[in-house]
């Protein structure tokens, strides 16, 4: 705990004492209630390991896009899952496939600066192989807001997940803030820093997970990204996770 909220301070006061910054791209961790170009169709991939009590997990999912109307998008999300248990040989296979909609509902723009807000809905559907994922059904739905500046971001996610076969529901909520380190600049080159808050409150068993996440986001052009963050669980009531490390990249396609 006492290395965690070192980090936590470190990190707080780089982004304080930062100066002359100006570009901004979407959170790691955390939703984001900008929709694609018009038209436009995208993909992002990223592999996630993820260390607990029991072993390791390795996800690489790969999440599609595309946007119906100016307001309205579709995608899908296919990962693909290795488990190293501390206790037998690894397996892996593909998880469970999600459908997911947004619908953007508030786009209040100003100079230099927007407020947006939109509805997710997902449905998660259990396709995937039976030794690595649960059997069962998740219906999640999510409020998505942002308000973004050219000198830094504010992100949050609120939403409630089903979950079939008697599985107990859950509250998730998710916080970013992001601070460019870079100028803006033409073609586009920015550096991105995001701190983040990664909440699940697990209903009927009363569980509480929460993460302080940090990560670097480079953006080389208007179409492509590289990111990486880690998660550190500051609350974990299963004492279930001991970190988790994502990195990954983003490509549109228009």
């Amino acid at each position: 705990m006492r290395n965690t909220t070192c980090l936590l301070f470190i990190l707080v006061s780089l982004t304080i004492t930062l100066k002359n910054v100006h570009a901004q791209g979407p959170p790691i961790f955390t939703d984001s209630p900008y929709l694609l170009g018009l038209d436009g169709g995208g993909i992002r991939t990223f592999g996630k390991y993820i260390s607990t009590g029991n072993g390791q997990t390795y996800s690489q999912p790969l999440i599609v896009p595309y946007n119906v109307t100016t307001n309205y998008q579709i995608g899908g999300v296919q990962p693909f899952i290795i488990q190293f248990p501390d206790n037998g040989s690894s397996k892996s296979g593909f998880g469970n496939f999600t459908l997911f909609g947004k619908y953007s509902v508030i786009q209040i723009d100003g100079k230099a600066k927007t407020f947006r807000a939109l509805m997710k809905f997902s449905q998660t559907f259990s396709t995937g192989a039976s030794n690595i994922s649960v059997d069962t059904n998740v219906s999640q739905l999510e409020f998505v807001i942002g308000y973004i500046t050219t000198k830094y971001g504010i992100y949050g996610t609120v939403g409630y997940t089903f979950v079939s076969n008697d599985f107990p529901d859950n509250l998730i909520y998710n916080f970013a803030f992001g601070y460019p380190l870079l100028p803006q600049k033409y073609p586009p080159f920015q550096l991105n820093l995001f701190i983040e808050l990664n909440g699940t409150h697990t209903l009927d068993i009363e569980n509480n997970l929460l993460f302080v996440s940090s990560g670097i986001q480079i953006i080389t052009s208007s179409i492509f990204l590289i990111e990486s963050g880690v998660q550190i669980p500051v609350v974990d009531d299963r004492s279930a996770t001991k970190f988790t490390y994502a990195i990954g990249m983003r490509y549109l396609i228009f």
